[in-house]
């Protein structure tokens, strides 16, 4: 598999973000209005841009998708199977945050949605979400 990035001379993966958004027990799920995986959920998130700190990446891209307030308040882990994402290696550093206001599936969400984390597996997951969903569980002490 060709990386999607060319860093100076050499092929890099590219880096994104993704955050597991809480508010209140729940979290933040959209359903993806475009390909890869248009009609699945996923966690929120995206591409880091140049110049950009990663968790100002994070709340940015969480804002952007879903409408609400977001603060990042922890990070989770770093995802970097390069089968992770069919269009090419992307190494994904995911947060946990805290989300406020009206929840709103907006950019390229076309539905935001709040679930108990437990069901949240049980949906139709993109990407390897469904992964970062169990390590959420697992760091609250819901899974073993």
């Amino acid at each position: 598999m060709r990386c999607p990035c060319v860093c100076g001379e050499r092929e890099a993966p590219a880096l994104a973000v993704d955050v597991v958004i809480e508010v209140g027990s729940r979290i933040v799920l959209i359903k993806r209005a475009n390909p890869p995986f248009a009609g699945c959920w996923a966690l929120p998130g995206g591409f880091v841009e140049c110049g950009e700190r990663v968790e100002e990446a994070a709340e940015r891209e969480a804002e952007e998708e879903t409408n609400l307030n977001v603060e990042v308040k922890e990070l989770l882990g770093v995802y970097s199977d390069p089968e992770r994402d069919p269009r090419g290696h992307v190494v994904s550093i995911c947060f946990i945050a805290r989300g406020e206001g009206k929840l709103k599936g907006r950019s390229d969400a076309a539905e935001a949605r709040l679930f108990d984390p437990r069901e949240a597996l049980k949906q139709s997951l993109a990407f390897d979400h469904a992964d970062i969903i169990r390590d959420y569980l697992r760091r609250k002490h819901v899974l073993r």
